[in-house]
């Protein structure tokens, strides 16, 4: 006879990491901004063990552009944005990293 297994019983659920809803209004507002003018295309959200990542791209199949990580260290959450190459800003605030966005250069055509 067969017996119903519950998987949330086997799931490890330490150290887990998801943007809740304040977040998420953040990064879709400015997500929202940035495809309006063009500039982006597509996201993805990604949790692993001990981080969530929302991942921007340009086209939908190529390597994001951006991603903006939460982490949890020391009991804290942390914001950190990487560029293609490097992370571009950190900080304890979900606020104070996206105002990076408005710090970098853009293309300007008329």
């Amino acid at each position: 006879m067969t017996s119903i297994v519950r998987l949330a019983d086997y799931r490890h659920r330490k150290g887990r990491v998801f943007f809740n809803r304040s977040e998420l209004s953040q990064l879709l507002s400015l997500y929202s901004t940035r495809v309006a003018r063009g500039e982006w295309r597509d996201y993805a959200i990604d949790h692993s063990a001990g981080v969530a990542v929302f991942s921007i791209f340009r086209h939908a199949n190529e390597r994001p552009i951006y991603a903006i990580a939460k982490s949890l260290s020391g009991g804290e959450t942390d914001y950190a944005v990487f560029d293609q190459h490097r992370r571009v800003g950190r900080s304890r605030s979900l606020g104070d990293v996206l105002d990076a966005f408005d710090r970098r250069p853009r293309l300007v055509t008329d």
